[in-house]
């Protein structure tokens, strides 16, 4: 089976009170992307990953120029949109594996273990999710996705912070909203996402509640709290700071 990677990194990032634009923030001396391209080259899944770049993508390319393929986000309207706007360069594959240029900690073994994963399960999607032992001790994931499954363990749905009944909003294992999703299959319903949200844009999570009402079964894979870590604050970022600092012997 073939593979191939979708780094979205055309956010502005404007959170983190930055000029740069988020992917380049550097956590640990290095870029945040960079971080998780080195992952994505060790892996050895696939060679060249796909990024989508939109603000200031002179920069990214100046960056990381000569290794990445690039595919411009003109307008940013969700992610689902900025997966859709790559079709013709990863048209190839039988795979493909969605990241967020903001993710610096997912390790090369655990992409190779949700490649094989999806291999295996012969699945239309497989996710990655996290536990925590609790909020209190990881509150950035307070607000992610939370996975709802039936009383056999499987996925239901991911129901949003904001959407989630309180009984939910316990639930700890949470959403980092990392995929790889069988490419004919995605191509074939990405189109039928809706943008009826606050922000009317098009978001990939929505695949995930489809697939179950077709009866497809969703493969899964959990990942250490540390290493689903996204950075969107400068608090966030902090996070990310110490948990580097920690591996390095440091703190």
């Amino acid at each position: 089976m073939t593979f191939r990677f979708i780094i979205l990194a055309a956010g502005k990032g404007s959170r983190m009170k930055s000029e740069l634009p988020k992917a380049l923030i550097p956590i640990g001396g290095k870029p945040i992307l960079q971080h998780l391209y080195e992952s994505v080259q060790a892996s050895g899944v696939d060679g060249v990953p796909v990024i989508v770049v939109g603000h200031e993508r002179d920069q990214l390319c100046a960056q990381f120029g000569g290794v990445c393929e690039y595919v411009v986000q003109e307008e940013q309207l969700g992610t689902a949109h900025a997966v859709k706007v790559c079709r013709d360069v990863v048209n190839n594959a039988d795979a493909i594996i969605v990241l967020y240029g903001d993710h610096p900690f997912v390790s090369a073994r655990t992409l190779r273990d949700l490649a094989l994963m999806h291999e295996k399960s012969e699945t239309v999607l497989t996710l990655m999710t996290t536990t925590v032992p609790s909020f209190h001790e990881w509150p950035i994931y307070f607000h992610w996705g939370r996975i709802i499954r039936d009383k056999h363990g499987h996925i239901m749905a991911i129901r949003e912070y904001k959407d989630a009944m309180e009984s939910e909003q316990a639930i700890t294992e949470v959403n980092p909203a990392l995929y790889c999703f069988d490419t004919s299959w995605l191509w074939k319903h990405i189109g039928q996402i809706k943008n009826i949200n606050a922000k009317k844009e098009f978001y990939l999570t929505d695949l995930i509640e489809l697939a179950v009402a077709q009866g497809h079964e969703i493969a899964s894979m959990s990942i250490p709290p540390e290493e689903a870590v996204g950075i969107n604050t400068p608090e966030e970022r902090e996070i990310a700071e110490a948990i580097l600092a920690k591996r390095h012997g440091i703190a």
